[in-house]
């Protein structure tokens, strides 16, 4: 398992997002694997060009143009925007097996990715928006 190259403690991740302005469940996500209620995520309808970067950390993890519509609740992506950017892990949490995603530099809690998004990968990277923090195309 790679291990992340950001480490901070909670109190300095706390000061980080608050200093960003991140949501209020910014912290629980990322840091404790929380889940946002789905269909209340700021992204979760958001469908402007762009890309999605960590909230914690700034790695950019997806592009706009993988964005689709699952109908899920969460934003959901088919491929990650650069190769390495998510670690997968195993996740047995709540009575399941599913593959959890974590930013690769930072090791902050994304979501889970299922093998049933649309073609070419097969993939859908089901996010919470509370982890992301988009970035508008002419701002890149």
């Amino acid at each position: 398992m790679t291990e992340p190259t950001i480490r901070k403690t909670d109190a300095e991740w706390k000061a980080l997002l608050a200093e960003k302005g991140a949501e209020p469940a910014a912290f629980n996500v990322t840091r404790h694997a929380a889940t946002e209620r789905p269909f209340t995520g700021k992204y979760e309808a958001h469908w402007a060009d762009g890309s999605y970067h960590c909230i914690c950390c700034g790695a950019k993890l997806f592009d706009s143009d993988t964005k689709f519509d699952a109908g899920c609740g969460w934003p959901s992506f088919s491929a990650e925007a650069v190769p390495g950017a998510i670690t997968e892990h195993v996740d047995r949490s709540h009575g399941m097996v599913r593959t959890e995603t974590v930013c690769s530099q930072c090791g902050a809690h994304l979501g889970h990715v299922f093998p049933d998004g649309p073609a070419p990968t097969g993939l859908r990277y089901c996010m919470n928006s509370a982890s992301l923090d988009f970035k508008p195309e002419d701002a890149e």
